[in-house]
C-alpha cells in the first residue's frame, strides 16, 4: 500500500498503552488536549512506518475531533481505531474480535448527516465502511494469531448499552454485531478527508453490564487484544 504514516486512536488509556510501548524513537506532543505519542514501527518488509497514537476519549464528538486533529497534524496514510466493544452476536464470545466492515450510527438521522461527503443531498449515505485493503490485512493478522473474528457491523452511539431492552433495540435498528461509542465517527471523518480507516473491536462484555459496574472492570486484556492486532497490521502495511 506504500503507507509511511499511520494514526492510531483509542478511547481509553488501556486501549493505547500497549501501542505506545511498541514504538521506538518515541516523542510526545501536546495538542488539542491530547498527548500524541509518535514513534516508528519496523514493517515485516524493509520499510519503517511512522505511527502517531493517542487517547481521544469516549463518545462520538471526541472521536471525530481526535480523528480530524490527527489528519491535520500528521497527514496519515491510514487511521486505525483500536479498542473494546459490547458483544451483540450470539456466535461470538468475550475477547473475540469484530472488524468494522460496516459502521452505523445509533442516534443519527442519516437523511441529514449523510448528505455530506461521501454522500450528496440527492444520495445521502446510510453507513460508513472500513477500507477494504485494511480489512484484508487485519483478517490476515487475526488468522495468523488464531483469534476468532468476523468482519461485521458495528453500531456507534453516545450512550452506554447495558440492558436487554437496549441490546434488542440496537440489533433491531442496525443489525450490529458489536456496539460502542466512537467507530462510526472515526470512519465518517476519515471519509470526509479521503483517508482509509479501519475500526477494530475486541469484545469485552455482552453489553449486559451497568456502566458503574463496568468501569471497575480490568479491561486491559481485551484492549491489549485489539492493540496487538493494530500493531501487527501496521507491520504488514
Amino acid at each position: 500500500m506504500g503507507m509511511k504514516t499511520v494514526a492510531i486512536i483509542g478511547a481509553l488509556d488501556e486501549e493505547v498503552a500497549l501501542i505506545a510501548k511498541s514504538l521506538t524513537h518515541v516523542t510526545h506532543t501536546a495538542k488539542g488536549s491530547l498527548d500524541i505519542v509518535s514513534g516508528t514501527v519496523d514493517s515485516f518488509g524493509s520499510d519503517v512506518i511512522k505511527v502517531a497514537a493517542t487517547v481521544g476519549g469516549m463518545g462520538l464528538v471526541n472521536a471525530a475531533a481526535t480523528t480530524q486533529l490527527l489528519i491535520d497534524e500528521i497527514a496519515p496514510d491510514a487511521v486505525i481505531f483500536s479498542g473494546i466493544a459490547g458483544n451483540l452476536n450470539t456466535h461470538l464470545h468475550i475477547n473475540d474480535v469484530v472488524l468494522g466492515g460496516t459502521l452505523r450510527y445509533l442516534d443519527t438521522d442519516m437523511r441529514l448527516v449523510g448528505q455530506w461527503k461521501p454522500g450528496t443531498a440527492d444520495a445521502p449515505v446510510e453507513e460508513f465502511h472500513s477500507d477494504d485493503r485494511l480489512l484484508e490485512v487485519a483478517d490476515e493478522a487475526l488468522a495468523n494469531a488464531g483469534i476468532t473474528h468476523i468482519t461485521g457491523i458495528i453500531a456507534s452511539g453516545n450512550y452506554f448499552v447495558d440492558t436487554p431492552q437496549k441490546v434488542e433495540e440496537v440489533i433491531r435498528l442496525t443489525g450490529a454485531d458489536a456496539v460502542e461509542m466512537e467507530g462510526a465517527a472515526v470512519a465518517q471523518v476519515a471519509a470526509r478527508n479521503n483517508v482509509p480507516a479501519l475500526v477494530i473491536r475486541a469484545l469485552s462484555d455482552n453489553a449486559d453490564t451497568d456502566y458503574e459496574v463496568f468501569k471497575e472492570f480490568d479491561i486491559s486484556e481485551y484492549a491489549d487484544t485489539a492493540a496487538r492486532l493494530a500493531v501487527d497490521i501496521v507491520k504488514r502495511l
